[in-house]
């Protein structure tokens, strides 16, 4: 435990499986909030693509916070004439003092929706501004725990513009760190370029992510691919995907040192086993570790046990009734900072060796 409201992969991983897990749940989030995070650089239009989600059918009863960069609040003025509950989150920079900010803000909104002070909304929009890394607000849902018990992290989306996003990707680092954070890419203004460019910057960002990519045509997007309860985990594509990432000299991903990989485990693994190799990995290299998520395989689980980490700090692991496929073995998505593949795996292999004994 690193303090009151932060729990390590070490500490939160261990202990029985019927502690640890507590009731099988048939999805992730249970009976929590769902919370989507919407992050794009500068002008990539996340606005519209929330305003024009908010006008759907399936984005009514939704919360939006939104978090600008600038003394007055455009972005927030334009969603709050689309959605009762709309807070605005100054400064336009999610770091310590604004992760703070935005859990004060959650519980808040909570209390207002449980008072009847707002309506009672079904989930939460989170719009981060264009300069802001989501990692921080990824590290506040899985750090307060109180926060966890109301709201679950249902999905990062990485909005980016086609004119632009090939010369942000390659010049500012947060640009980067959203996608390749992402569960699922938005590609929006793709009329407003050739063909040709499209694909060159899909090339860009699938040396980056994994992460399903789908275009917005005038911000418009089936409201289903933002809001719907996948498990974001991009596994099967993962390993299609780490095959094209390293068989082909991707330079910008490299020069970055960002990488993403997925790890197939084919044997059910006691829990102390694995939580013992998260710690050890956590340990050395849990600033690198940007983001682990994945399906694991327990022994004496029936159903997998859902993880979710962000650097030195993970999400309480979730016992599900079944399995979403056919496939049980452990699959695990890692998106790393200077740490490859080569590293990790057989770190992973050598550590759950000696805890089997």
């Amino acid at each position: 435990m690193t303090d009151d409201n932060r729990a390590s992969p070490a500490a939160l991983f261990a202990g029985s499986n019927a502690s640890r897990f507590g009731r099988r749940q048939r999805r992730p989030r249970g009976s929590r909030i769902p919370v989507t995070i919407v992050t794009g650089f500068l002008g990539a239009g996340k606005t519209m693509l929330i305003r024009n989600l908010l006008g759907r059918p399936e984005g009514a009863n939704t919360a939006v916070i939104v978090n600008e960069y600038g003394e007055v609040g455009i972005d927030d003025a334009l969603l709050r004439a689309s959605s009762d509950a709309t807070v605005l989150l100054g400064n336009g920079c999610m770091c310590c003092l604004m992760r703070s900010d935005l859990q004060e803000t959650m519980r808040a909104l909570f209390s207002d929706r449980a008072r009847g002070a707002v309506p009672n909304f079904e989930r939460v929009i989170i719009e981060t501004s264009g300069l802001a890394d989501p990692g921080p607000v990824l590290q506040t849902f899985a750090s307060d725990r109180a926060l966890g018990e109301e709201f679950h992290l249902q999905a990062l989306i990485a909005v980016v513009d086609a004119p632009s996003g090939a010369r942000n990707l390659a010049s500012a680092p947060e640009a980067e760190h959203q996608v390749a954070l992402a569960d699922r890419i938005v590609l929006t203004k793709s009329d407003l370029v050739a063909i040709d460019e499209v694909d060159r910057l899909t090339e860009q960002l699938r040396a980056l992510t994994a992460a399903p990519i789908e275009k917005a045509m005038g911000g418009r997007i089936d409201p289903a691919y933002l809001l719907d309860e996948r498990l974001d985990l991009p596994a099967r594509i993962g390993h299609m995907h780490d095959h094209s990432h390293h068989d082909h000299d991707h330079d910008h991903a490299h020069s970055q040192g960002i990488d993403s990989f997925t790890l197939i485990l084919p044997d059910a693994l006691p829990w102390p086993v694995f939580e013992q190799a998260m710690a050890v990995l956590t340990s050395l290299r849990g600033a690198d570790l940007l983001r682990v998520k994945g399906l694991v395989s327990v022994e004496g689980c029936r159903g997998p046990v859902v993880v979710h980490a962000v650097q030195h700090v993970a999400h309480r692991p979730i016992e599900l009734e079944a399995w979403p496929d056919g496939d049980r073995r452990s699959r695990l998505v890692f998106i790393t900072r200077n740490l490859g593949r080569d590293i990790v795996e057989p770190l992973f292999t050598a550590v759950t060796a000696i805890v089997r004994g």
